[in-house]
Order: C-alpha cells, then sequence, then structure tokens
C-alpha cells in the first residue's frame, strides 16, 4: 500500500533553505538539472507503455513515466527533486522504498527536455521517449496513423530493452496485437 507523504518543516530547513546560495552556481537551474539528470542515470526509470483498458473506445491507453527511486530512510532528496521540477507523486512502497513518478505526455517533454543535455547512460532512452512525447502529444488534436503507432512501438522497445528487467516485458509482436496492427 503506497502513503502519500507531505514535506516536513524540517526539510524544509534543511533542504529548501535558499537565502545563502544568491550569486552562487550551485543553486543554478543549470546545476539542478544537472544533479537529477545525474539522480535519474543511477536510481531512476524511463518508462513508456501500452496498457490494455477495459473502458474507452480504443480499449488501450499510452503512459509515459519518469520515476525516481531511492530507500525510504534516504528519501529527503525525492521532495527536493520534485519542488525544483514543480511535479510529480511521491509514495512509499512496501519494501521500504519512496518513489517520484511523473506522468504526463507534456510534463514528461518538458522535463526530458530539460535533462537531455546533462545525461550520460539513459540518453538514448530519453530521447526515445521524448519522441514518444511528441507523437502522443499531437494525438490530442488528430488520431494517430499506422506509421506513428509503429513509431511508438519501436521507441518503447528502445526504452524497455535498455531497463534493467524484473519481470517479462512484451514483445514487439505483443505490442503489435494490442494496437490491432497484426496481418
Amino acid at each position: 500500500m503506497k502513503n502519500h507523504l507531505a514535506r516536513s518543516a524540517k526539510y524544509d530547513k534543511i533542504y529548501l533553505r535558499t537565502d545563502n546560495l544568491k550569486g552562487n552556481t550551485v543553486g543554478s537551474r543549470s546545476n539542478n538539472l544537472a544533479y537529477i539528470a545525474g539522480f535519474l542515470d543511477g536510481d531512476g526509470s524511463l518508462m513508456a507503455q501500452i496498457k490494455r483498458r477495459k473502458d474507452g473506445r480504443l480499449k488501450r491507453r499510452f503512459m509515459l513515466t519518469i520515476c525516481f527511486y531511492q530507500d525510504s530512510r534516504n528519501e529527503k532528496p525525492l521532495f527536493w527533486i520534485r519542488d525544483i521540477l514543480g511535479i510529480g507523486y511521491i509514495s512509499r512502497r512496501n519494501d521500504k522504498m519512496t518513489e517520484l513518478r511523473i506522468n504526463g505526455f507534456a510534463q514528461i517533454r518538458r522535463i526530458i527536455n530539460d535533462l537531455i543535455p546533462f545525461l550520460k547512460f539513459k540518453k538514448e532512452q530519453a530521447i526515445a521517449l521524448h519522441k514518444s512525447s511528441d507523437i502522443l502529444a499531437k494525438s490530442k488534436s488528430s488520431k494517430l496513423t499506422k506509421k506513428d503507432l509503429l513509431k511508438l512501438v519501436d521507441y518503447i522497445l528502445i526504452i524497455q530493452n535498455k531497463n534493467y528487467i524484473t519481470k517479462r516485458k512484451k514483445n514487439r509482436k505483443e505490442l503489435l496485437k494490442i494496437l490491432d496492427l497484426t496481418p
């Protein structure tokens, strides 16, 4: 079961104090983004998924996610990251891990765009996620074409194949079946 976490006054005092940062590059936006990108490279995950739905016309939905993980004893940086990025959902898992999840095509696109210059190990995944968000953002105004759907499958596979796999992922054939793109 996940618990929503609120920022504590102690956290604010320790981690959000900025009055001593004026003129100091440590508090600059690019340095914050570089730190967040490093955290994502080490303790984060980028995900692009197709989820089956029982409701809705299409019986599927696309999900893009950026997730940061940390042992719950050391979760404070996740609150700081959420505050810097201005978005996210923090929860404690039963396995004593805390995670910060960010979803939404436009939000993912904005954040990835800011982090890509600083990423070292997840750059290829980030580019695929960014391209996916471009395609999915346009789907609000027009229907996705077969070409768009095939590109999304390619991007999902790029991201999935670069991730540490804890459980079996869908292969190309299964993804195409979900999208009704099989012959």
